[in-house]
């Protein structure tokens, strides 16, 4: 199951499992020590807190309970905000509240005070940086994201193994109100972390038409065409799925005796006679074994037998760590200390590194932000009652036998109950109408989960067939499309002929109509030209012909004039002569 979601967006995202992904896991992994070390490493102050205010173990016990309340209490806070803002607002603002909160108790004058900076505002703080953290994790990794999840979770080892030496200098040196001042001063670097998350950006469109069409042809998504409704911004839905329910149920009874060892573990050594530094050691070695047990557990759930298994991984986790508490109240001296941390930080570190990998294969990426919100307020219930439980129980015995007894018992009934409700009810998931597609293969994780042992080979057969089908599909559409750009390509290459050759017999008609028109102009000019040379010739043969002509035609005009003359002069000479 899986995938990843944009902030504000739609889903369907692919997770780049890489690239920007490995600055984002750092941030998840320094934000993660703080969110869970810090907790155990107040731990370390509780004598100095116990002698300053005149309150017993179960009073100081509250400090680490409202912490650990406030990082899973207001998980559907988390939620909303994360949905609204986005992630990286959140976490700055998350960031400047846990190092207001050491600040201001560095001031206190009683145990409340305490409780209300440290437990209330950097429990708020912390929880602001926690939850996005593991939301923007899980957007961007996918096919690893066991091993991704491994790896952020071994930051709370680390950072035990560093603040809890660093809490015992401080105190030494400075007080614990020296102490937590600097702690506040070190939180800030939450800040620094929310930076680094970069929010995915959703791919082109025709990204997102390929994987659509991919699972169309498969049949294995069926999208209806509705009107878009926008987001919710805490989607309660999740508790309709059978394992969602069950999971958080055996998570709550977890939370009551899973912390318990940690917080006492170095009080317990204090009070067989050891000195503090001694003492404060214990929590080193058990964060260093944790190191190697989260990032290991992580590949181990990767694998591609144990993924769809993860729960059952899960629940054998939370029995090798409640047999650990059941074995370690028997511890009385130093070295059996050592060796009780030892197991118990490889089994701690299997649970942190599986408890939200469990939960996204239940629930998948696109409910993951809204599932995990309210999951941790379940817990919280159970975290405020743990750890001040076992407190008070000590404060009445007097033996810290019972604390780790009891302890030990609360986490392996937790892994009884998700073992055995799964295995019992969710043999077969009820069919979904829709179902997700991660990376080109259909997710089939919880159709896998819980299955009889002669089921599971076929049913992984089938997935196999089916993923081998819709690989067929991709492929057959792909070669299809490549055909028909070819066959395109065809068509507009020999469209692109035919242009070609029309603009050719064009330019030739032109170049046709051309010459005939200086033909034509040709011919009458010659035309011109001959009826110029004949106008000549008979100029000429008039030239010719003129002057005789002329001649003849004078003495003609000469003679008729001299006629009327001559008759006038007659005419007078008569009349003159009747005179």
């Amino acid at each position: 199951m899986g995938g990843v979601v944009v902030d504000e967006g739609p889903g369907g995202v692919k997770a780049p499992d890489g690239g920007w992904g490995w600055a984002v896991l750092s941030g998840c992994f320094v934000i993660t020590g703080f969110s869970y070390a810090f907790p155990k490493a107040v731990s370390v102050f509780f004598k100095e807190l116990i002698r300053e205010f005149e309150v017993g173990y179960s009073d100081t016990a509250w400090i680490s309970s409202i912490l650990l309340a406030m990082l899973y209490g207001t998980g559907p806070l988390c939620s909303v905000l994360v949905n609204r803002y986005g992630c990286r607002p959140v976490m700055m603002v998350g960031g400047l509240f846990a190092s207001l909160g050491m600040i201001l108790s560095s001031f206190s004058t009683s145990i409340i005070h305490i409780y209300l900076s440290t437990g209330v505002i950097t429990g708020l703080g912390l929880a602001l940086n926690f939850q996005p953290s593991l939301i923007m994790l899980n957007r961007y990794f996918s096919e690893k994201r066991p091993l991704a999840n491994g790896l952020a979770a071994a930051g709370s080892p680390v950072a035990l193994c560093c603040l809890s030496p660093l809490g015992q200098l401080l105190q030494y040196q400075y007080g614990w109100r020296g102490g937590f001042l600097i702690l506040g001063g070190l939180l800030l670097n939450c800040c620094a972390c929310a930076a680094l998350m970069r929010p995915l950006v959703a791919p082109p469109k025709s990204t997102q038409l390929e994987l659509e069409d991919v699972e169309k042809e498969g049949k294995e998504l069926e999208v209806e065409k509705t009107p878009s409704k926008r987001k919710p911004l805490l989607d309660f839905s999740v508790f309709k799925d059978r394992g969602f329910l069950i999971y958080t149920i055996a998570a709550s009874i977890m939370v009551l005796g899973l912390f318990v060892p940690p917080v006492f573990v170095v009080s317990y050594a204090k009070e067989l006679g050891n000195e503090d530094t001694k003492s404060a050691l214990l929590l080193t070695i058990l964060g260093f074994i944790d190191i190697f047990a989260r990032p290991t557990c992580g590949i181990i759930a990767g694998l591609k037998w144990v993924r769809p298994r993860v729960v059952y991984l899960f629940s054998f986790a939370m029995i090798f760590n409640g047999c650990t508490d059941l074995v370690g109240s028997q511890a009385k001296d130093y070295p059996s200390l050592v060796v009780f941390c030892v197991f118990f930080g490889i089994s701690y570190g299997m649970v942190g590194a599986l408890q939200f990998e469990v939960l996204m294969a239940i629930v998948g990426t696109e409910k993951f932000s809204s599932a995990i919100g309210l999951v941790l307020l379940m817990e919280a219930i159970a975290v405020l009652v743990g750890p001040p439980g076992a407190g008070r129980l000590l404060d009445a015995t007097k033996n810290y036998m019972y604390v780790f007894l009891l302890a030990g018992i609360e986490v392996v009934l937790a892994a009884v109950v998700l073992a055995t409700c799964n295995f019992l009810f969710i043999r077969k998931k009820p069919s979904e109408p829709a179902a997700e597609l991660e990376n080109g293969t259909v997710s089939a994780e919880m159709e896998l989960l819980n299955k009889p042992v002669a089921a599971e080979e076929e049913e992984e057969e089938e997935v196999e067939k089916g993923e081998k089908e819709v690989k067929e599909m991709k492929e057959e559409k792909e070669k299809e499309e490549v055909k028909e750009m070819k066959e395109k390509e065809k068509e507009e290459v020999k469209e692109m002929k035919e242009k070609e050759e029309v603009k050719e017999m064009k330019e030739k008609e032109e170049k046709e109509k051309e010459e005939v028109k200086e033909m034509e102009e040709a011919v009458e000019k010659a035309k011109e030209d001959e009826e110029d040379s004949e106008k000549k010739k008979v100029e000429e043969k008039e030239e010719e012909i003129r002057p005789e002509s002329v001649m003849g035609v004078s003495e003609e005009v000469e003679r008729f004039l001299k006629e009327p003359e001559e008759q006038n002069g007659a005419v007078l000479s008569s009349s003159e002569t009747r005179l």
